[in-house]
């Protein structure tokens, strides 16, 4: 059964497009935290998914061939609805489960504990999320504080990579700002990089770049008229 849309599915889609990590390649850190995940449970198959507007894609996995799912048939689509940790102790009696692809057929998920993965701005993005092919009645006290806590860190993670891209763009418009040259708006003159001023050609010459004399139309036309239409021929 499709999971139904977060009321704040607009937004959410938005805030995971400013992250620029769909489709990206493997990262260690985001590998350690699904085996941390893992290990902790004693899950076979752990997975820091993100939803899509249209599919679940496997930023890590463990114990997983696939790299993306539709969201129609997302565990995860399912755990993005709420703040805590989502438990499915059996999936062939939960209803919302029961006929997924995944339950009838290969991995055979019974066992589910996913807890959000959130944004800067409080939307969920995803999950990091534990399966096991047998039921279960749930995760031990600690096995959940630690979910919770790594779904943080994931959380945690995003963010350093959104700041890193947020920077390197606000160094580049840095860069593109220090070429402008600082001209005063009364007498034209340049301020070079000691704060000092000088005339255009000054700044040009400086700067080595080499040019001629001439007069564009409008200065032709002021100061030599008699040339500009063609009686001083």
């Amino acid at each position: 059964m499709p999971a139904p849309l977060p009321p704040d599915e607009a937004a959410r889609l938005e805030a995971l497009r400013k992250y620029d990590i769909l489709d990206s390649a493997p990262d260690a850190f985001f590998d350690d935290l699904v085996l941390l995940a893992s290990t902790i449970t004693g899950s076979p198959i752990a997975a820091f998914t993100l939803i899509d507007a249209e599919r679940q894609w496997f930023k890590a996995s463990q114990g997983l061939a696939d790299k993306e799912t539709t969201r129609d048939e997302a565990f995860c689509a399912y755990t993005i609805l709420g703040d805590d940790l989502m438990v499915v102790p059996d999936a062939t009696r939960d209803l919302r489960f029961a006929e997924n692809r995944f339950v009838v057929k290969d991995p055979g998920i019974r066992f589910y504990a996913g807890a959000p993965v959130r944004s800067r701005e409080g939307l969920n993005l995803g999950s990091i999320c534990v399966i096991d092919r047998q039921p279960r009645r749930s995760l031990l006290e600690h096995q959940r504080l630690a979910l919770k806590a790594i779904a943080c860190q994931a959380s945690a993670l995003l963010e350093l990579r959104r700041t890193a891209a947020e920077l390197a763009g606000a160094l580049r418009d840095f860069r593109t700002l220090s070429r402008l040259l600082p001209i005063c708006s009364n007498c034209r003159r340049i301020r070079d990089g000691e704060n000092a001023w000088h005339t255009a050609e000054e700044a040009l010459q400086q700067s080595g770049a080499q040019f001629s004399s001439a007069l564009c139309p409008d200065c032709l036309r002021m100061h030599y008229p008699e040339y500009a239409d063609g009686r001083g021929r």
